[in-house]
């Protein structure tokens, strides 16, 4: 259990309360109106759909896609003896035991390449998962402590007033400027994993694209 875990029920309680509020409406002007239209949700709607969120599953993904690695170092130690071919057919076998070992591992475009690739994603939206929780939930030990926290919780329901309204506004605006940024870190790391994650496609050697396609390795 993290620190997000363990503010997930008070912070739903409150965050619950100020969904209530804002749905009666907050200040005009304020800057929670920008956000809430990026976002699309409300901030308790946007905590629970966050929780779900954990890195444990992403780190072990990107373990259990380098272990099939080693499926391919074994092909691949296979495929260094030359055999013992000799004439047309041994320079035809020689040729494509050369392009499968490189098309296998050889470079980022290779099949390892790929899982390794996709390994580093893993990791990496690992990382993001528990940074962003920890941002998170920062901001709502900083809001449950809050004054605004107090006004919410003093205000009966809907139409209570500008000043619920407003303590409202202030910490969905809180909240929900962390988790835009957490979705951007999200969005920051596709457009920079990207280009290592595009399908590995089979190239003979000397010759042109397998016809049948892409050879997709997930």
């Amino acid at each position: 259990m993290d620190p997000l875990d363990r503010l997930a029920e008070p912070g739903l309680d409150l965050l619950t309360r100020v969904d209530t509020l804002l749905a009666a409406g907050a200040p005009e002007g304020h800057p929670v109106w920008p956000l809430l239209r990026r976002m699309q949700l409300l901030p308790g709607e946007a905590l629970r759909a966050f929780l779900d969120l954990h890195p444990a599953p992403l780190a072990t993904a990107g373990h259990a896609v380098r272990r099939l690695v080693r499926g391919y170092d074994d092909a691949c130690a296979a495929l260094t003896d030359p055999g013992i071919w000799s004439g047309p057919a041994g320079a035809s076998y020689d040729e494509a035991r050369t392009a499968l070992l490189r098309h296998l591992d050889e470079g980022p475009e290779s099949l390892v390449g790929r899982l390794e690739s996709t390994a580093g994603y893993a990791d990496a939206l690992a990382d993001w998962v528990e940074g962003s929780r920890l941002a998170v939930a920062r901001v709502l030990a900083e809001v449950l402590g809050s004054t605004e926290a107090v006004r919410v919780r003093m205000v009966a329901g809907a139409g209570a007033g500008p000043v619920g309204a407003a303590a409202a506004a202030e910490i969905a605006t809180r909240v929900l400027s962390v988790l835009g940024v957490a979705y951007d870190g999200a969005e920051t790391l596709l457009r920079q994993w990207s280009p290592s994650l595009a399908e590995s496609t089979w190239r003979p050697s000397g010759g042109p694209s397998y016809h049948g396609g892409p050879v997709r390795i997930g």
